[in-house]
C-alpha cells in the first residue's frame, strides 16, 4: 500500500460533528476538526420539558463543510489530493421528512422554522404514545410478528413511532412529505447527489435496528400493518425502500459541488452510513465476544456474532438483531441506555441553577466576573464530585437512585419511565446524591449484561470508548465493580470516526474487508479497569434495592397510564 492513502470519517453526534482525517495504512490521525452545531447550542427548536430534541439540516451541512475544511486546514500540504474515501456515522434514530426530491422540509422556506420539518433527534420522546399503540398492534393483530427481531419492544426513539407522531401532530408537514430518510442516508445521498428518496441507498443498520426491517418480512412493516396502525400511513411504504445495503458498500462519489466545497478533489468515495455506536464498534476493534460500550450522553452497548453462533435465537428486550449492521457478514446486537452522561449533565445542571440564575445580581461582584466564575464552577464541578464521591463507603449515605432520566431503553424500552432518588434524609448532601446517580447508571449497565447472558449470548470481554470513558475514572471504575468485569478503554479519542474511516478504507478499496481495516488501523487500548471483587460482592445488596426501586416505578406508571 502506498504510504498517503488518506481516508474522512464523519462522526456526526448529539452536539457537534467531527472530521477525522486518517492515514489508512496505519490508522493513525492526521488531522480532525470538531464543529459545534450552531442553532442545537442555542436550544433552537427543541423543548426538554416536552421531550422535544430537534435539529435543523443546516447545522449538518454547515458542520460538514466546516470541519471538513478545518481538518483538511490541519492537516500536511497536499492533504486533500490523497483522500480517496469519506464515510459517515450519525445518531439515530434520527428522520427527517422530505419531499419527492430527497429536500428536507426544512430546507424549504415554507418550514424553515418548523420543528416539525427538521430532525428528530435519537433522544426525541414526543412519540411514546406512537410506540406504545405499535406494541398494542404488533402483539394483537394477528399476522406477521415484525418486532421479533427488534428484542420484542419497539421504542418511542425510533424511526416509526417518531413518523407517525409528527404526521398526527402537523397537517402541513404531513402534505408536504413525500418520504423519511435517517440522517444516515441523507448525508451520503447529499453528498453523492442521490437524494431520490425511491432510488437513493438506504443503510441496513438504521432500517433494521430502527424501522423493523428484515429480508424475512420482504423489507419493512407490510401496507396492512401500517394502515392498521394509522391511515395516515398508507401509501407510506411504497415511498420508502425494499432494499438496503450494509456500509461497506459505496454509495457514489462525491458531485462535483461538493468536491469543491469541501476542498477536496473529484472521484472521492462516500460510503454508505450507519450510526455512531455501530461504527464505533468497528473503531474500537470489536469481535465476536467483545461487548463495546460507547459511553456518552446515553450508551449504546454492542456485540456481534457469526450467523451461525446465533441461529434462530431471538433475544428479548434488546434494540434489534440485525445481519451487517456492525461487521458486514456477522450479525449485529444492539442495547444501552437512553441517560448515561446525560444524567451526570442534568445533576451539574441542577447544581448550577443559583450561579447561574444569581450572580448577575450579586452586590460583590460585576456580571462579568460573575459570569466568568459561574464558568469556572461548571467546568470543575464534576471532577470534583467524582473526586469526592468515590471517598465514600458502598452503601455509606443509603440513597438508591435510578438512571431513568430519559426513559429506559434496554432491557424492555420503555421511554415513559422516570428517574427516582430514594433513601434521603436531612444529612444527604450533594456529593452522596451524585455517587447514588453513578451507581444507577452502573446498575443500569448490569441490567444489559444480565439480559445478555439470560439470553445465552456470549461476553468474553468490556469495551468502552467515548468521552465518560475517557473522563471519569470514578465512574468507570465504578461500573467495572458493578458488573465483575474488566473494561479495557479504547486508545483513539474519536473511534466513532475512527470507525467511519475503517469503512472508508474499505469501500475505497485499500481494505478487502472489515477486519482486515480494523486489524490495519485499530488504535489500541490505553487503559483497563479491574473490578475489585470485594465490592462486587458489596454491590449485591444496593443492586437488588436498586431493581425493586424500578419495579416500583414500573407499576406507578402503569397505573398512571
Amino acid at each position: 500500500m502506498e504510504k498517503e492513502n488518506y481516508v474522512i470519517g464523519l462522526d456526526y453526534g448529539t452536539d457537534s460533528v467531527r472530521a477525522l482525517i486518517v492515514d489508512a495504512s496505519d490508522g493513525s490521525e492526521v488531522a480532525s476538526h470538531v464543529h459545534h452545531y450552531r442553532r442545537w447550542s442555542e436550544g433552537k427548536y427543541c423543548d426538554a420539558a416536552a421531550n422535544r430534541f430537534r435539529q435543523h439540516p443546516l447545522d449538518y451541512i454547515e458542520g460538514l463543510e466546516v470541519s471538513v475544511k478545518e481538518a483538511l486546514g490541519n492537516a500536511p500540504a497536499g492533504a486533500a489530493g490523497k483522500v480517496r474515501a469519506i464515510s459517515i456515522d450519525t445518531t439515530g434514530s434520527t428522520p427527517v421528512a422530505v419531499d419527492k426530491d430527497g429536500v428536507a422540509l426544512a430546507m424549504r422556506e415554507e418550514f424553515a422554522e418548523n420543528p416539525n420539518a427538521m430532525f428528530v433527534l435519537w433522544k426525541d420522546h414526543t412519540a411514546i404514545g406512537e410506540a406504545e399503540e405499535i406494541n398494542a398492534l404488533a402483539k394483537s393483530w394477528g399476522g406477521v410478528d415484525y418486532m421479533k427481531y427488534s428484542g420484542g419492544v419497539y421504542s418511542s426513539e425510533w424511526f416509526w413511532a417518531k413518523v407517525l407522531h409528527v404526521l398526527r401532530d402537523d397537517a402541513a408537514v404531513r402534505a408536504a412529505a413525500y418520504s423519511w430518510v435517517e440522517h444516515c442516508d441523507w448525508l451520503p445521498g447529499l453528498l453523492t447527489g442521490n437524494t431520490d428518496p425511491l432510488k437513493m441507498k438506504r443503510g441496513r443498520c438504521s432500517a433494521g435496528h430502527k424501522a423493523m426491517w428484515h429480508e424475512e418480512f420482504g423489507g419493512l412493516p407490510s401496507e396492512d400493518f401500517l394502515a392498521r396502525l394509522d391511515p395516515m400511513l398508507a401509501g407510506l411504504r411504497g415511498r420508502l425502500y425494499t432494499h438496503t445495503s450494509t456500509a461497506d458498500v459505496p454509495v457514489g462519489t462525491l458531485t462535483a459541488e461538493w468536491a469543491s466545497r469541501l476542498g477536496l478533489t473529484g472521484g472521492v468515495v462516500v460510503g454508505g452510513g450507519a450510526f455512531d455506536a455501530h461504527m464505533g464498534a468497528v473503531g474500537g476493534q470489536i469481535k465476536p465476544g467483545s461487548l463495546i460500550r460507547v459511553m456518552g450522553t446515553s450508551t449504546c452497548d454492542m456485540l456481534v456474532a457469526p450467523l451461525e453462533e446465533v441461529g434462530d435465537k431471538l433475544i428479548r428486550g434488546i434494540c434489534g438483531q440485525v445481519d451487517g449492521s456492525i461487521v458486514p457478514g456477522m450479525l449485529g446486537m444492539e442495547a444501552g441506555q437512553s441517560a448515561f452522561g446525560d444524567l451526570y449533565a442534568w445533576y451539574a445542571k441542577v447544581l448550577m441553577w443559583p450561579l447561574r440564575n444569581m450572580l448577575s445580581e450579586s452586590g460583590v461582584v460585576d456580571s462579568c466576573t460573575g459570569s466568568r466564575l459561574a464558568d469556572e464552577v461548571a467546568g470543575k464541578l464534576l471532577p470534583h464530585l467524582d473526586e469526592n464521591a468515590g471517598k465514600l463507603g458502598i452503601g455509606d449515605t443509603g440513597i438508591v437512585a435510578l438512571d431513568w432520566i430519559n426513559g429506559r431503553r434496554t432491557p424492555d424500552a420503555d421511554q415513559s419511565l422516570k428517574c427516582a432518588i430514594a433513601g434521603m434524609n436531612m444529612g444527604s448532601d450533594a456529593v452522596g446524591i451524585y455517587r447514588a446517580l453513578v451507581e444507577a447508571t452502573a446498575f443500569g449497565s448490569k441490567k444489559i449484561i444480565d439480559r445478555f447472558v439470560e439470553e445465552g449470548v456470549r461476553i468474553d470481554e468490556v469495551i468502552a470508548l467515548g468521552g465518560v470513558a475517557k473522563k471519569s475514572r470514578f465512574v468507570m471504575q465504578t461500573v467495572a465493580n458493578v458488573m465483575g468485569l474488566a473494561i479495557k478503554v479504547v486508545e483513539s479519542e474519536q473511534a466513532c470516526a475512527l470507525g467511519a474511516a475503517m469503512f472508508a478504507a474499505v469501500v475505497a478499496g485499500i481494505y478487502k474487508d472489515i477486519p482486515e481495516a480494523q486489524d490495519a488501523m485499530g488504535s489500541g487500548f490505553c487503559a483497563e479497569y479491574v473490578p475489585d471483587m470485594r465490592n462486587h460482592a458489596r454491590y449485591a445488596g444496593l443492586y437488588a434495592k436498586y431493581s425493586e426501586l424500578g419495579s416500583h416505578m414500573e407499576n406507578s406508571v402503569r397505573k398512571g397510564r
